[in-house]
């Protein structure tokens, strides 16, 4: 009698490969470890954030306690001055102060990392384009203190020779000169980022409007420009918030004088240069000036945040896909 060849065993009766032994089970392990590695460095990512949330958060909870300030009063208020009796806390100087070089280097580096890109991306021979495009991104490699000397050393010498002209007063640190060099900072992530979202756009888009009659400039700004408009924007939401949060340069161009003025050419104080000048203060560890420092960072990180949290909502909003 012939009896059946089970399919669990061999040919000669024998047991068949263990599942869990051999290559196979080799290649799950493998894979399990990198899943895990990746789900780690994730995580990382996440609690780090979390952690300065937590960190900022108590601290300034505690500044609120401690000061007796309300919330309002504290972004509100137009008087900063820590060190006095009684002490005040309104931010409301910090914050104009910031938008002002912020506002002010978006003026300088929007338009210019625009046409940049379009003329990377439109005009540019590939040569040119291989020589240009890491040129400009050197810029953003330069340490920003550097930034902060050229203000102080180059750009307000300067200043000071063309407003001399018309007897107008230029302060040693002014907002302008940070207006200036964190515009000429941030031109490299509006134009390296614009250029990627144009040279993304098919090609046949081009040559659809080039068939059409239209001239270069046309097919630019007309077919080009709208159709990695999304991507503009975000570029531009995401230089604004490098400006926001900038230091350095800023410290050095702007100076330490917390006022709401109208005046670019004298000197004001930013959220960022707050946190500088408390750091390096005389400021007692637990004092409501420490504490500050908390209250204003988390308010930066919210400005920020924010920010990029808009810059990701216009991207998933009007992002253009092209098969």
């Amino acid at each position: 009698m012939i009896e059946p060849i089970s399919a669990a065993n061999g040919q000669n009766g024998e047991q068949g490969p263990d599942p869990w032994s051999g290559p196979s089970h080799l290649r799950a392990i493998q894979e399990s470890a990198v899943t895990l590695f990746l789900l780690l460095c994730a995580s990382i990512t996440v609690l780090t954030t979390a952690g300065i949330i937590l960190v900022l958060g108590f601290e300034s909870l505690a500044f609120f306690r401690m000061s007796g300030i309300s919330l309002f009063d504290f972004l509100a208020g137009s008087e900063l001055r820590p060190d006095a009796e009684p002490p005040t806390f309104g931010i409301l100087p910090l914050i104009w102060g910031t938008f002002v070089v912020a506002g002010g280097a978006a003026l300088i580096a929007l338009p210019i990392g625009l046409l940049s890109a379009i003329y990377l991306s439109e005009y540019a021979h590939r040569g040119v384009r291989a020589v240009l495009k890491p040129a400009l991104e050197l810029l953003a490699g330069i340490p920003s203190i550097v930034y902060g000397y050229l203000a102080f050393m180059l750009v307000t010498p300067i200043l000071k020779w063309i407003f001399g002209h018309w007897d107008i007063s230029v302060e040693p640190l002014n907002a302008l000169s940070a207006c200036i060099v964190v515009g000429v900072m941030i031109i490299p992530m509006v134009s390296s980022l614009s250029e990627d979202v144009f040279s993304a756009v098919p090609r046949g888009l081009r040559e659809a409007g080039y068939g059409l009659g239209a001239t270069k400039f046309e097919v630019s700004t007309r077919i080009v420009l709208p159709a990695g408009l999304s991507g503009v924007v975000a570029s531009f939401i995401l230089a604004l918030s490098r400006a926001i949060g900038e230091t350095m340069a800023v410290v050095l161009a702007a100076g330490m004088r917390p006022q709401i003025t109208l005046n670019p050419l004298t000197s004001i104080e930013t959220m960022t240069t707050y946190i500088v000048a408390v750091t390096n203060g005389d400021a007692s560890y637990g004092t409501p000036n420490y504490l500050s420092l908390f209250a204003v960072g988390i308010t930066l990180f919210g400005m920020t945040l924010t920010l990029n949290v808009l810059s990701g909502l216009v991207l998933r909003r009007y992002r253009e896909v092209y098969q």
